[in-house]
């Protein structure tokens, strides 16, 4: 087994050398071992590692949820349930997302409907978005309200009914 600089083992590892600094700096991955020169030096096993964090950040883990999985991997006591309840509780958090960019894009799609395109200047997408409260948020996406009547067909400050 020989040793790797940090340029090696990201090319290794398929993690940029500032990715590696910024997961030693967070904990995330602990600080190698040194030469007598400070240049850090990489062992197989700390590249698998790297490799390991690389595909849990490819998959959406945040940080401290890839700290868990490092653990959990590391432990080879450790029961699969407590992994299977990471992941399930990871797949929940993608499908609340996807809901929330479906909602964004639908918004969206309304307002670009909504606007002519045209050499006017009236345009229903820059009034929402300057708008106080016609803001289309993840929130309201979430509770289901619609955005200020825009799915009604309405354009804001249109007071009709």
């Amino acid at each position: 087994m020989h040793a790797m600089n940090i340029g090696q083992a990201a090319t290794a590892s398929g993690v940029s050398a500032k990715m590696i600094r910024h997961y030693e700096q967070v904990g995330l991955f602990p600080e190698p071992g040194r030469t007598d020169a400070g240049y850090r030096q990489y062992s197989e096993k700390e590249v698998h590692t790297l490799r390991f964090i690389r595909q849990a950040r490819d998959l959406g883990f945040s940080i401290q949820q890839i700290g868990e999985l490092v653990g959990l991997w590391q432990n080879r006591r450790r029961p699969s349930r407590q992994v299977k309840a990471l992941a399930e509780a990871h797949i929940k958090e993608l499908e609340q997302k996807t809901q929330d960019l479906l909602a964004m894009k639908a918004t969206l799609e309304h307002l670009v409907q909504c606007c002519h395109g045209d050499d006017r200047p009236d345009c229903p997408i820059l009034d929402t978005l300057a708008s106080e409260n016609a803001a289309p948020t993840v929130t309201k996406a979430r509770k289901g309200a619609t955005t200020s009547g825009l799915r009604s067909g309405r354009r804001p400050g249109d007071t009709r009914s």
